[in-house]
């Protein structure tokens, strides 16, 4: 969706000064310019955070992977020295059985290597078009940065199979983050299907983090499990799982706990709506939502997709209280029901002089396309009149209400 913005009326921005800057005669960039570009890149943060975080998450899995199968190995090896119930053949083949683990962790560290080399690249390939970036090839950078950021609104909505065909076809696969959001897709299918072992596995390959953040998500997901089994009436079973895993939680969430372990007395028919609220469906919902507030702020994502935050951005630069009167002209993005949406939640644009533009050709009238008044009171353009009059021999004709004038009828109106 291209928006093409108004002209500001300043003249001295519309004509080219008639001689060159220092910094121009030398090839540099244009200030105007240049700061475009600079204030462009101030909100690219996301755009490089997210393969980082993925490199550094895959060089941890990878170490712990290692850690764990070497701390085992040596583990192994001391028991067989330290044994005297080991024969030597026995030694032999349970020294065997170890090399073939340790060689199954050499494939698996090949395999590691060869991931983490790939997203180093991914993250050195966003460098590279960062730096590409310039004045001169502003429109193209432009219009690639516009193309990330429908793959990141598709992502977000779950529309992975065409977010991954426009990265394919627009040769971005380096540039969106496709690989991160197909990690968070495993887990919301697994909720949406009332699974929580998927869910439960990423808090655990993300212990550290999250614990951090002072994340609740993993209690959450314990606490539906609970539920899913009082709704079985499996209440010893409950009662088992909320000693093992709940009861951890005590310290910092006995409220929720002790509302939760009401269920059991309540059942999963109760009436009563404090309790009859954690049977609801949308509790799965919440989990979901949940998620992927968790796995965005892993990540170092905007909670918001980026194509919403850039539309609040030029909506807040429209945002006036005549958007929402009935008489808002159609050509107004905020005419449209879903533009005044995103534009609910701010605030109006302050503006400091009124703008008056011309229905006809949508330019800004000012002192060097001054408006005109018809005899019917309706304003509009002189460029736009006077393109009208050379085509009917000086005759006029109001496109809002059909009246048809001499040119020389006009009236000239002034900007004070």
């Amino acid at each position: 969706m291209e928006m093409d913005s108004l002209p500001n009326g300043n003249s001295a921005a519309a004509s080219p000064p008639q001689n060159p800057t220092p910094a121009a005669a030398g090839g540099m960039t244009p200030f105007p310019k240049l700061t475009q570009l600079t204030e462009a890149l101030k909100l690219e943060h996301q755009f490089l955070r997210v393969p980082f975080e993925h490199y550094k998450k895959t060089i941890r899995t990878n170490h712990r992977a290692v850690e764990k199968e070497i701390t085992s190995v040596i583990s192994n090896v001391a028991d067989v020295s330290d044994s005297e119930n080991f024969s030597k053949d026995d030694a032999v083949n349970h020294l065997t059985s170890l090399v073939s683990r340790l060689q199954g962790l050499k494939r698996k560290l090949e395999e590691g290597s060869r991931t983490e080399h790939l997203q180093a690249q991914k993250c050195r390939a966003r460098l590279n078009h960062l730096e590409s970036a310039d004045a001169e090839n502003l429109a193209e950078w432009n219009n690639t940065r516009v193309k990330r950021i429908l793959v990141d609104y598709m992502l977000r909505m779950s529309y992975y199979e065409t977010a991954e065909k426009l990265a394919e076809s627009s040769n971005i696969q380096d540039l969106v983050d496709i690989e991160v959001f197909q990690e968070a897709k495993k887990v919301i299918d697994a909720l949406q299907n009332k699974e929580v072992a998927p869910a439960l596995a990423w808090c655990s390959d993300n212990k550290s983090r999250l614990k951090k953040s002072k994340s609740k998500f993993e209690f959450q997901l314990r606490l539906q499990e609970f539920i899913e089994l009082v709704r079985g009436e499996n209440n010893l079973r409950a009662i088992t799982y909320a000693r093992k895993y709940l009861a951890p939680w005590g310290a910092t969430h006995m409220k929720e706990l002790q509302r939760v372990m009401a269920t059991l007395a309540f059942k999963s028919n109760t009436e009563c709506t404090t309790y009859k609220a954690l049977f609801e469906p949308k509790q799965w919902d919440f989990l979901v939502d949940q998620f992927k507030q968790e796995f965005c702020k892993l990540y170092g994502m905007t909670l918001e997709p980026l194509l919403n935050i850039y539309l609040q951005a030029g909506l807040s630069a429209l945002n006036t209280p005549y958007c929402y009167e009935d008489d808002c002209t159609k050509e107004d993005p905020l005419s449209q029901e879903s533009f005044r949406k995103l534009a609910s939640p701010l605030p109006y644009s302050k503006q400091h002089h009124s703008k008056l533009v011309c229905y006809i050709t949508k330019e800004l009238m000012d002192t060097e396309n001054p408006p005109q008044v018809l005899p019917n009171g309706y304003v509009y353009s002189t460029k736009a009149l006077e393109e009208m009059a050379k085509k009917n021999n000086g005759k006029i004709t109001c496109p809002r209400t059909g009246l048809v004038c001499n040119y020389s009828d006009l009236v000239k109106a002034y900007i004070s």
